[in-house]
């Protein structure tokens, strides 16, 4: 019984197999198995006879793109930017001035620099050096930290969570990755509109491995859409290094077969940060969606209540302090050119510092955003919920007033 069924499949597939060839008159090799290479949908790739499992050993890993050696050198004269004197003074000033993020500024500075003030940035919070490329003021930066009534959040959005709608920067929320999706979503909607901007979305190689990542690097390649998908490796998600993250050749590994255009670079290295943005915007621009992997190392701690000598030695981070450092780099190529010194670095360092203990001085001495404000901005028009707990709350401070520190918040008439 079950020969005569196979038989029968056999002489069904075969009838259905000259109808269609009759029909469509596709030639025949087309869809011959002994053809070369298949033609399923879902695939264009070669047949073959062996059975062979591939693993993360199988490719030659991405190179990585740079300009500048450890030592401030360009290794290729031919990919040294042209960059005028004032924007490599800029770049030079703003790495040394955020000091926060130790070895990772070359990739804020260089990316900022690269692209067009009116695109849009999605960051996550170790950008800041992108927002101060465009403009922000270390106050504003300082008073969203205190959440102070100069804050534009009004003290709705935790530390470091920073935005600025006139720079073009959307506001940073905590979930990891879920800006990616956003993100495409913008692109998409500026390819719609034929607004020739392109959207930036950072993220680090932790929030890689969260499901909006691979969402966004889908949408991104089938919609076509002009972003540009920055990925931040560092080494390290919290405590836990890549090696336990993933298995393969990182990030970029990811964005061929997702149908991004793909480069991996030298985070280290502004230029070479530069130059990879800067042509990776051009294809943006045009609506190739492109994935840059941006290879670097944490030296910080991951926030002030993170101890990373728990899971990490001191002399990996020496290594990466003295040998590879982004500002080191930038300030040996400018010394090189005339354009830096000692003495210049010195001074600069010291304005900084003085810069951000000023602000944060001020900053402790402004009041707190009225208490109205965290009802408020909501809706257009207060809907009759809102309505009733803001008579509620001014009922119960009238009653119980003196229990609460009212003279360090704004005052309704000042916040109007």
């Amino acid at each position: 019984m079950a020969l005569k069924c196979g038989v029968s499949f056999m002489r069904l597939a075969q009838i259905h197999k000259t109808i269609r060839c009759l029909s469509t008159r596709t030639r025949p090799e087309t869809i011959n198995n002994g053809g070369s290479h298949a033609a399923f949908p879902g695939a264009k790739a070669p047949y073959t006879t062996e059975i062979k499992f591939l693993n993360e050993h199988s490719y030659e890993p991405i190179p990585i793109y740079r300009v500048l050696d450890s030592n401030g050198e360009v290794i290729d004269s031919r990919e040294e930017p042209d960059i005028d004197k004032d924007t490599l003074l800029n770049i030079q000033g703003r790495i040394s001035f955020y000091m926060t993020n130790y070895g990772e500024e070359g990739i804020h500075v260089g990316s900022a620099a690269a692209l067009s003030p009116s695109d849009l940035v999605f960051a996550q919070y170790r950008e800041v050096g992108v927002l101060l490329y465009r403009g922000m003021t270390v106050t504003e930066l300082v008073n969203q930290c205190y959440g102070n009534h100069e804050d534009p959040g009004k003290g709705r959005q935790m530390p470091v969570h920073y935005g600025s709608k006139q720079r073009n920067i959307v506001t940073i929320s905590s979930p990891l990755a879920t800006q990616m999706p956003q993100a495409v979503g913008a692109a998409y909607a500026f390819r719609r509109a034929g607004s020739g901007r392109v959207v930036t979305c950072f993220f680090g190689e932790g929030a890689a491995s969260e499901g909006d990542a691979h969402a966004a690097f889908n949408f991104a390649g089938t919609l076509n859409c002009p972003i540009i998908l920055m990925c931040r490796n560092n080494g390290y998600a919290i405590s836990t290094p890549t090696s336990e993250q993933y298995r393969g050749d990182g990030v970029a590994a990811r964005g061929p077969p997702a149908g991004l255009h793909t480069v991996r670079v030298d985070g280290t290295d502004a230029l070479a940060v530069y130059n990879a943005v800067k042509k990776a915007r051009q294809l943006a621009v045009c609506n190739t969606p492109v994935l840059l992997e941006a290879m670097s190392y944490r030296v910080g701690h991951h926030s002030t209540s993170d101890d990373s000598s728990a899971y990490r030695s001191t002399d990996e981070i020496q290594k990466w302090t003295q040998e590879e450092s982004p500002a080191r780099k930038m300030r040996l190529y400018l010394e090189r050119k005339g354009l830096w010194s000692e003495e210049q670095e010195a001074e600069l360092m010291r304005e900084g510092r003085d810069a951000v203990i000023r602000a944060m001085q001020r900053a402790e001495r402004e009041k707190k955003p009225n208490w109205r404000e965290m009802l408020q901005d909501v809706y257009y028009d207060m809907p009759p919920i809102l309505l009733k707990q803001m008579k509620q709350m001014e009922s119960h401070l009238e009653k119980y007033k003196e229990h609460y520190p009212l003279e360090q918040y704004q005052s309704e008439e000042n916040s109007a």
